[in-house]
């Protein structure tokens, strides 16, 4: 079982942050395996830090550890601030509709062991990925969801999700409600095929098409109530020219959507993202 943990760090910049945490933890004997720091500015910014801390001869419990960093350096600084050991997996959930490409390139690394993490069920507005889920050992759940029933389709939802960490929308095809989002801040990834802020909402590679873009792309973000403008986790594109029609490039990004999203989900499980109101700070 692993001895690692993960600490994560917010705070306004002053001097001082990096012995103050530091030196916390070599008290306790905590072994600090690496460590990444960014601030927003040379002076009067935001700090940002990820450290990762092998435990196996740390005098001390998790519990304790957690209130005496609170009392001895969160306080004097206030800092947001999360510790988790790397044994405590999160528990995500897939979102998908009819594509398969996101969703099973996500299960194939899951089984693999690229995604720490106890993958506890696919949900799908339409049965057409049943089988090649179940495949995985993963339970797939078929809730039809639109407009007319979005309210009683999220109520099912939410009680399968329940105790979730992480969701992650495959192509999920449906917008999520407000009060679906509120209690997920940061919680929630997406992938929409086009380099945002271009192209946001609905079909984006045949607005590509009719725009002559010579670059189309793929983007992950957090997603807010504010359609396809949450904070962006990662993005990559392709080259394309004016040979290539809308299909074309729909089959082209495929790949660039898959790539993308797994990076971010992997990442994210990782504690390596760190929210800056809608920007985020990404040690890799």
């Amino acid at each position: 079982m692993s001895t690692r943990a993960h600490l994560v760090i917010a705070c306004d910049d002053r001097p001082g942050i990096v012995a103050t945490v530091t030196g916390f933890l070599h008290r306790l004997t905590a072994n600090i395996t690496a460590l990444d720091e960014h601030a927003t500015a040379s002076d009067g910014g935001r700090f940002f830090m990820r450290i990762e801390v092998e435990t196996a001869l740390m005098t001390v419990e998790e519990a304790e550890l957690k209130e005496a960093f609170q009392r001895e350096v969160a306080d004097q600084f206030n800092m947001a601030w999360r510790w988790r050991a790397v044994r405590h997996r999160r528990k995500m959930a897939i979102l998908a509709s009819r594509a398969d490409a996101t969703p099973l390139e996500l299960l194939w690394r899951w089984r693999r062991g690229e995604l720490p993490a106890d993958l506890v069920a696919v949900v799908s507005n339409h049965p057409d990925l049943r089988e090649a889920v179940e495949d995985f050992g993963v339970p797939f759940h078929c809730i039809p969801n639109h407009r007319d029933i979005r309210q009683e389709a999220e109520t099912r939802m939410l009680e399968i999700l329940e105790g979730t960490d992480l969701l992650v929308l495959a192509r999920y095809m449906q917008i999520l409600s407000g009060e679906f989002l509120a209690h997920r801040p940061n919680q929630v990834i997406n992938i929409h095929h086009s380099f945002l802020p271009a192209f946001a909402g609905a079909d984006p590679y045949r607005q590509a098409f009719e725009t002559g873009v010579k670059r189309i792309g793929a983007t992950a973000h957090y997603v807010t109530p504010e359609l396809d403008a949450g904070p962006i986790i990662e993005q990559d594109v392709i080259a394309v020219s004016h040979r290539h029609g809308v299909d074309d490039l729909r089959q082209l990004g495929r790949d660039i959507e898959r790539r993308v999203l797994a990076k971010s989900v992997q990442w994210h499980l990782e504690d390596r993202i760190l929210v800056d109101g809608n920007k985020t700070v990404v040690f890799v």
